[in-house]
């Protein structure tokens, strides 16, 4: 098992972030207060429809409730630290959080609308060898808010353009079931119809491998899409490449996936970066057929950005497309995924690591 992470990095000494409330507890704080609980739907409305950076803004509010507000929640937005723009449309911001830290986001446009990428925990403490976003190690969790207002500044960002964010990916620096608490109240904010109102089928939750956490996300109930990161056909080669699996070798994985798929009858995607000389073989493709073939499932190859703090390289093009042929051959569902940010920091925990080389020493 994992140890629990200290006090200091699952409470961190900030204040509250007003984002971290659900409806629900909204309703409850102003009734401690003795404020009625229809203001809570008009703080939402606030925060989420109009998008106000201060309480102060909250004009229908009573003015002693805007200062309650302002004495016991965190509202102002995150500094924007840098922004790279790819020739892609791609862009990936750098934030910086209360107390100093600093989290990168990925707004990634498609053909069928603008997907943000967003991030659960400062650094990260799973080591695998391919990610820069473990260097430096983990400093704390982002409280539920701080992840829900990745998402609203990507969304103030395209205001200015008339767009939306429709779908939300958690695949950025750290491990989401690292943070389980905060990624739950994340995800409840962020789906509600008076919140952002994104749909649960348009999120998509990823992980390395927490076995524990997997069996009860799969009791959550939840209708989010899930992916595993897997990146490897066999227990001896994931090892090596993520370390998680020795806490949780790639049986009891493939057990808990199993267990998820019959709860949920959802699928699960593979996400499989392909490293050169490693794991990018066709007799590697024709192992992970054999791992996965009674998995109600979808594979997603990545071809694997390059990180200067790490040794792999790039799986040769024709080597990607004999992968990919191999898997379908052998009637494996599975796509390559396409390339974004090639020309910016794109890899996850790049820019941090250029930008904030105090954090990821």
């Amino acid at each position: 098992m994992l140890k629990p992470l200290s006090e200091k990095q699952q409470n961190p000494a900030i204040m509250p972030s007003i984002f971290s409330l659900e409806l629900s507890d909204l309703e409850n704080w102003l009734s401690e207060i003795k404020e009625p609980k229809f203001r809570a739907a008009q703080i939402y409305n606030w925060l989420y429809e109009k998008r106000v950076t201060s309480f102060e803004e909250m004009t229908n509010l009573p003015k002693g409730l805007r200062e309650k507000l302002e004495e016991t929640y965190h509202i102002h937005p995150m500094k924007e630290v840098a922004r790279q723009e790819s020739s892609d449309g791609t862009i990936k911001f750098l934030f910086e959080l209360q107390d100093g830290y600093s989290i990168e986001t990925v707004l990634m446009r498609h053909d069928y609308g603008n997907s943000v990428c967003v991030t659960t925990q400062v650094g990260c403490r799973l080591g695998c060898t391919f990610c820069a976003s473990t260097l430096g190690g983990l400093k704390r969790n982002l409280l539920a808010g701080e992840i829900v207002s990745q998402v609203l500044q990507v969304q103030r960002a395209l205001d200015a353009t008339e767009e939306r964010v429709s779908s939300i990916v958690i695949m950025g620096i750290g491990e989401p079931f690292d943070n389980y608490d905060g990624l739950i109240k994340f995800l409840k904010v962020v789906n509600h119809d008076k919140g952002l109102n994104i749909g649960a089928r348009h999120i998509t939750v990823s992980t390395s491998g927490i076995v524990p956490y997997i069996y009860k996300f799969a009791d959550e109930g939840m209708q989010i899409n899930f992916a595993v990161s897997l990146h490897a056909p066999n227990t001896e080669i994931r090892s090596k490449l993520m370390p998680v699996n020795r806490m949780y070798p790639m049986n009891e994985l493939m057990d808990s996936i199993r267990y998820y798929i019959k709860k949920t009858g959802r699928r699960v995607s593979f996400e499989y970066g392909l490293f050169g000389g490693v794991n990018d073989q066709v007799e590697h493709a024709e192992e992970l057929a054999d791992l996965i073939k009674s998995v109600k499932c979808h594979v997603n190859l990545i071809p694997v950005n390059y990180v200067p703090e790490r040794d792999y390289v790039r799986t040769p093009k024709n080597q990607i497309f004999k992968f990919l042929e191999t898997l379908k051959k052998r009637g494996v569902n599975a796509t390559l995924r396409r390339e974004q940010g090639h020309d910016i920091d794109a890899a996850c925990g790049q820019l941090r690591a250029k930008e904030r080389q105090e954090e990821t020493r």
